[in-house]
């Protein structure tokens, strides 16, 4: 009984945690400069800096926002902009990178083309959490934007709006 709460616990946390990074980058831009320079004043917490320094050693921080329950940090590697979200007590929740199609494991990139051909891509990205890698993607055609999130090798429904 104790293992099915606290699995339900952890796999709901998990969940609302993805739908945050899914709205939360579907709506972000890039930092402005006024957010980098918050970032390298050393705004924020103090075991989030420290584990960001250790999870990612030759990071260069871009921003850092702090919400109430994580913080995000963009920051750029090996040429490429990504993002961390960390816990208010600094453990690493999950890291996400925008991707672009070609970057799709293939089985998921063919189910996109066949079943989502007439839409276009408004937002890709790779989420990696506890090890494991899972794809949002957002498409969208003149009637409806779709979010989708990958299930193994296939999409499943993440949210649907009609415009």
């Amino acid at each position: 009984m104790y293992w099915e709460n606290n699995f339900m616990k952890r796999f709901i946390t998990k969940t609302a945690f993805a739908l945050a990074c899914v709205l939360t980058l579907s709506s972000a831009s890039f930092a402005s400069p006024a957010s980098s320079a918050s970032a390298a004043n050393g705004d924020g917490n103090k075991e989030i800096k420290a584990s960001f320094a250790r999870d990612f050693q030759s990071a260069e921080p871009v921003s850092t926002e702090v919400r109430d329950s994580y913080t995000k940090v963009v920051f750029k590697l090996n040429q490429q902009v990504m993002t961390a979200f960390y816990s208010n007590n600094g453990e690493l929740m999950a890291v996400t990178r925008n991707i672009v199609s070609s970057q799709l494991p293939v089985s998921l990139l063919m189910n996109l083309k066949k079943r989502y051909s007439e839409y276009w891509i408004t937002d890709l990205f790779e989420m990696s959490q506890d090890q494991e890698s899972s794809y949002y993607v957002t498409v969208e055609n003149s009637d409806s934007r779709t979010t989708m999130r990958s299930n193994g090798d296939s999409w499943e429904l993440y949210s649907n709006v009609k415009k």
